[in-house]
């Protein structure tokens, strides 16, 4: 087994920070009208860890890694959980197994259980609940959940955000005949004018086992999240969004991580813009002296830090402004050069799909 494919035995630590401009980062269906999940008290917009995910899903499906829980309507034909969980164990035939025998059904058990979670990328990072009769003849051999080991707190805006009101109401005018009133509708499309989104992520090691996440699998983490903000994010209420910061702290003693690393990432207030100004990332400037410097002084208890920042990301650090390479070089200070992989994120990419991780 090579080191790539063996299961994880480090906890990461993950901070994603993604921005929509014009957009609806997450609509609240109870609201009743899908407009954008604001806190009442803090003006934040709020973005649900279910549509990260969602988000992450799709890219793992459109990458060609097996995904257990997505869309279960496809050209017009409805799947069940059990259609989809037969679907992700097509390789495990019952009929090549001798059921009735100990050792038979105990070799037809590992089978499914290791095909099940080969087969299903999604559920080896977040986990699922396996809602299917259990006189499945698989369902009754796997677990009723698996807990996903990879996971993410909701995320908030890094500032108060406004909606744009020129979205509220968009009205249609239907000509109508001589002398008749003309008529009208209202389309509610409710978005923010501008939000940096700020997520934190956790990879833990004990419930990779439980799931056979891999070291490969946590890699992939490095692009899929980039790549999924890029591409996952072309719908109408959505196009707008892109990935800014991308940070993965690898920590080598066992149990150990410093948390709330996302909350280190604040706005630099003497370099950006009022909140109720801001339009897009060129009218802010994140401030990391909190969040390098507590690096810093973990540093002998970290392995490897995985790092890519968009080129329009401006930050300040220690009384100095500048783009992604001053952000660079403020980690390597921390950890030392050798720990820090600034992520490539297109080549990688390749190396983490189907066809070449099997060749």
């Amino acid at each position: 087994m090579s080191e790539s494919t063996e299961t994880v035995e480090n906890r990461s630590e993950i901070v994603f920070l993604y921005d929509a401009v014009d957009a609806n980062p997450n609509g609240n269906p109870l609201s009743g009208s899908n407009r954008p999940r604001i806190d009442p008290q803090t003006q934040q917009a709020i973005v649900t860890d279910v549509r990260l995910k969602r988000y992450l899903r799709d890219q793992l499906d459109d990458d060609g890694h097996g995904v257990y829980i997505r869309n279960v309507q496809e050209e017009g034909e409805q799947f069940t959980r059990a259609d989809l969980l037969e679907d992700r164990l097509k390789a495990v035939d019952p009929d090549d197994y001798d059921l009735d025998d100990n050792e038979g059904a105990e070799q037809f058990r590992e089978d499914v259980f290791g095909e099940y979670l080969d087969e299903s990328a999604d559920v080896r990072y977040f986990g699922a609940t396996m809602s299917v009769d259990t006189d499945n003849a698989y369902a009754k051999h796997l677990p009723d959940h698996f807990t996903g080991p990879v996971q993410f707190s909701p995320g908030k805006t890094i500032h108060a955000v406004n909606e744009n009101e020129e979205y509220d109401s968009l009205t249609s005018v239907i000509a109508t005949q001589e002398g008749k009133e003309q008529g009208g509708f209202d389309l509610d499309d409710h978005r923010i004018q501008y939000g940096l989104i700020r997520f934190h992520g956790l990879v833990d090691e004990h419930g990779a086992a439980d799931t056979n996440l891999t070291r490969e699998d946590v890699e992939r983490l490095d692009t899929l999240c980039w790549r999924a903000i890029k591409n996952q994010t072309i719908s109408r209420s959505k196009v707008g969004q892109e990935p800014r910061l991308y940070c993965r702290v690898e920590y080598g003693e066992e149990s150990y991580h410093l948390g709330g690393l996302d909350k280190d990432l604040t706005l630099d207030e003497d370099a950006s813009k009022d909140h109720d100004e801001l339009r897009n990332i060129r009218d802010l400037t994140l401030d990391i002296d909190d969040f390098v410097d507590r690096l810093s002084n973990a540093s002998d208890q970290i392995e490897r830090v995985r790092v890519i920042a968009s080129d329009v990301l401006e930050v300040s650090y220690e009384g100095d402004s500048g783009g992604p390479e001053l952000l660079y070089d403020g980690l390597r200070d921390a950890v030392g050069s050798d720990r820090v992989d600034v992520v490539n994120v297109y080549e990688e990419h390749a190396e983490t799909l189907p066809s070449s991780s099997d060749d």
